[in-house]
């Protein structure tokens, strides 16, 4: 008995491809990074001038100055970065690939034929713990 041929992605190339990522970009996310420096009106220049752009820019001059109360040297600053404003998830993809699994997961009632199709298919079968 032959097996039917499959088309679009297989499950197991899909799961290699998306646990071989972090290897690719985990060099990058160690690099250090180095602090911008420049004066107050060359920071921040996509930012409107208000109350929220100079607490941080009184933030930053306050951790960074030597002699400052609040000054925290380099060796123990961590800085954060995300794409929109809000701090990704705790997620080892991302957000938006997780919404789309979970769209999928929600709509596939309506969607008999998804049973059989990849990458469909793949994504309504529970992932191994």
């Amino acid at each position: 008995m032959s097996t039917p041929a499959s088309s679009g992605i297989n499950r197991r190339v899909l799961l290699a491809t998306l646990a071989v990522l972090p290897t690719l970009f985990g060099p990058l996310l160690s690099m250090s990074a180095r602090a911008q420096t420049g004066t107050s009106a060359s920071l921040l220049t996509s930012w409107n001038d208000g109350a929220a752009k100079q607490v941080i820019l009184n933030f930053v001059t306050a951790v960074t100055r030597e002699g400052s109360p609040d000054f925290v040297p380099s060796a123990k600053r961590i800085a954060v970065f995300d794409n929109d404003g809000t701090l990704w998830s705790e997620h080892p993809i991302y957000v938006q690939l997780a919404f789309v699994l979970d769209r999928v997961k929600a709509r596939a009632p309506q969607h008999p034929e998804w049973k059989d199709k990849q990458p469909f298919k793949a994504v309504r079968r529970p992932m191994p713990v």
